[in-house]
């Protein structure tokens, strides 16, 4: 794979991601019940901070800086439990607007960001099951940059349709 793809593969889930977002009627973003405990706002909130990682990530490349960046949230949690209750907190009182905006952003910088790649950087394709999962190589990391996609399709994709079934949408 080389970046053109990448960027393709990126844009296509994009494509797949707003086609699923469409069909929610904006008076249920807030209804809990896609998870135990979360609404589709919320379940999109969580999955921000793995597009802001991979920026962070992205842009150190450019920097050329090889110390991995601290992730968004604060350093102290260690595990998903933790980390999921404070990305939760901090984004209860945002409105369903707010978190969609953010959510655009992060899209639009993050498609940035692998435009701007070398044409020649190195793209790794990891087979697992019936899914591809791309890597940017550069020195020693690997940077997964459609790891909001990846996230979303291993862990909440399955949620999210039985909801919307359920919702019948």
């Amino acid at each position: 794979m080389d970046k053109s793809e990448l960027l393709n593969w990126l844009q296509e889930e994009h494509q797949q991601w707003q086609a699923l977002l469409e069909r929610i009627d904006s008076s249920h973003m807030e209804q809990v019940g896609v998870t135990t405990q979360w609404s589709i706002k919320d379940l999109i909130a969580h999955l921000i901070p793995d597009g802001i990682r991979c920026i962070d990530q992205l842009q150190a490349i450019q920097r050329n800086d090889t110390e991995t960046p601290p992730p968004p949230w604060p350093a102290h949690l260690q595990n998903d439990d933790e980390i999921n209750a404070w990305i939760y907190e901090t984004n209860r009182a945002r409105t369903v607007r707010q978190v969609l905006e953010e959510l655009q952003q992060t899209f639009q910088q993050l498609f940035t960001l692998v435009k701007e790649l070398p044409e020649d950087v190195q793209i790794e394709t990891v087979p697992q099951g019936d899914r591809n999962y791309y890597f940017v190589l550069s020195g020693e990391q690997r940077i997964q940059p459609g790891y909001i996609f990846d996230h979303f399709h291993d862990d909440h994709e399955q949620d999210v349709h039985a909801w919307l079934a359920g919702m019948g949408m």
